[in-house]
C-alpha cells in the first residue's frame, strides 16, 4: 500500500524539510482511509493518508477533497493537523494522497483511555468537544472558501439519497430494518437548521485530546464532512454517547464513566452555545444510527474483499453492529431521544 521509493521521492520534493530516508508505519484501527505515520532521517513525524486498496465506493475517500476541507478548516480557530501536501498522481502509489503534519494528542477510543482520567478532566474534554463543535457551525462557509463544497440545502435528503444507495451497492445480505428507518426518515424529514460545515463523523474517536490541559488538540477524519444541518453532528454524537452507569453503546468511545456528562447535558451545552433548537434530537440521533450502519456495512464489505490490507480485525462484531444500529435508529425514532 506504499511504494516507499517513490513515495520517499515525491516527499523529498514536495513537503519542505523531510529528509529521507523514511520508515513508514500503519496506524491500525482506523477501519476507512489508511493512515501511516511517517519518520525522516531527522526525526520528524508526519502523517500520510491514502484511501483504502479495491472495492471502494465512487463517492468516498476522495484525498484532494479531505485535504482542501483540512486545509480551509485550519485557518480557523478549529483545531486541526496542518496540511502539508497533496499527490493526485496514481503513478506516485497507485492512488492519491496527502500529507498533514502529527499532533500528539491521545485518541479517547473507548473506556480504557479515559479510566485513569480525573472526573474534571473527563468532564473538561466533554464541554471543549463541544465548544469546538459549536466554533465549526460558526465559521463562516465562505469566508474560508467551502461555499461550493456541496449544495446547501435539502442536507438530509441527499443524505438519505446518498446512503440508501450506497446500501444498495454494499450490502452483504438483506436487512429489512434499514429499508424500514429510510422510509420513517423520509417521512418525517425536518426542517434544516441551517447552513455549515458538518464533520460528518464527529466524537471523541476521531479527535486528538491533550490531557494535560483537558482541551481537544486536533480533529480528524473529515472524509465525510459536507455542508448541511448542524443537528446532523450533534445527533451523530449521540449514537456513541453513553450516560454514566449505563451499559456502553459503543466500546470504541469513552463516555459513560463517572465525570463525563449525560448526553441530555451535552446536548442542552450545544443549544446554549450554538442558540440552535435541539427539540428534535431523536430525528439525528435515529437518522445518524441509519447513517453509519450503511458505513459500517460497507466497511464490512471492505474488509470481506480484502481492501483494507493485514489489519489484525475480526469483522464479526461489525456486522452485527450494521443490526443494532439499524434497531437503535428504530428506538430512536419512537422514543425522540
Amino acid at each position: 500500500m506504499i511504494h516507499e521509493e517513490r513515495v520517499s521521492r515525491w516527499l523529498e520534493d514536495n513537503v519542505d524539510g523531510l529528509v529521507g530516508p523514511f520508515h513508514f508505519d500503519m496506524i491500525v484501527g482506523g477501519r476507512s482511509n489508511i493512515t501511516y505515520r511517517v519518520g525522516d532521517a531527522t526525526g520528524r513525524v508526519v502523517v500520510l493518508r491514502r484511501p483504502p486498496i479495491g472495492h471502494v465506493l465512487a463517492t468516498a475517500h476522495d484525498m484532494a477533497r479531505e485535504h482542501r476541507i483540512i486545509s480551509a478548516v485550519g485557518t480557523t480557530d478549529v483545531p486541526v493537523p496542518r496540511t502539508l501536501g497533496v499527490c493526485n498522481d496514481t503513478a506516485v502509489n497507485g492512488a492519491p494522497f496527502y500529507v498533514m503534519g502529527f499532533v500528539n494528542g491521545v485518541v479517547l477510543d473507548g473506556q480504557a483511555k479515559a479510566m485513569g482520567l480525573a472526573s474534571a478532566t473527563r468532564r473538561a474534554l466533554s464541554e471543549d468537544l463541544i465548544d469546538v463543535m459549536v466554533r465549526l457551525h460558526a465559521v463562516d462557509i465562505d469566508a474560508v472558501g467551502l461555499g461550493d463544497l456541496a449544495k446547501r440545502d435539502a442536507y438530509v435528503e441527499r443524505q438519505i439519497k446518498r446512503w440508501s444507495t450506497q446500501w444498495a451497492n454494499s450490502k452483504q445480505r438483506e436487512l429489512p430494518e434499514i429499508d424500514e428507518v429510510e422510509g420513517l426518515l423520509r417521512a418525517g424529514v425536518p426542517p434544516q437548521c441551517g447552513t455549515v460545515i458538518t464533520h460528518g463523523d464527529y466524537r471523541f474517536g476521531n479527535c486528538l485530546a491533550d490531557l494535560r490541559d483537558a482541551r481537544i488538540a486536533a480533529v480528524l477524519d473529515w472524509e465525510l464532512c459536507t455542508l448541511g444541518d448542524p443537528m446532523a453532528d450533534i445527533g451523530y454524537l449521540g449514537v456513541y454517547w453513553s450516560d454514566p452507569g449505563v451499559p456502553a453503546r459503543r466500546e470504541n468511545d469513552p463516555s459513560g464513566l463517572e465525570g463525563f456528562p449525560t448526553y441530555r447535558e451535552m446536548v442542552d451545552m450545544y443549544a446554549s452555545k450554538s442558540g440552535r433548537d435541539c427539540s428534535n434530537i431523536g430525528y439525528y440521533v435515529a437518522f445518524s444510527s441509519w447513517r453509519l450502519a450503511v458505513i459500517s456495512e460497507g466497511v464490512y464489505a471492505r474488509y470481506a474483499h480484502g481492501a483494507m490490507g493485514k489489519q489484525d480485525f475480526d469483522p464479526t462484531p461489525l456486522r452485527r453492529g450494521v443490526e443494532l444500529l439499524a434497531e437503535a435508529a428504530l428506538t430512536a425514532l419512537k422514543s425522540g431521544v
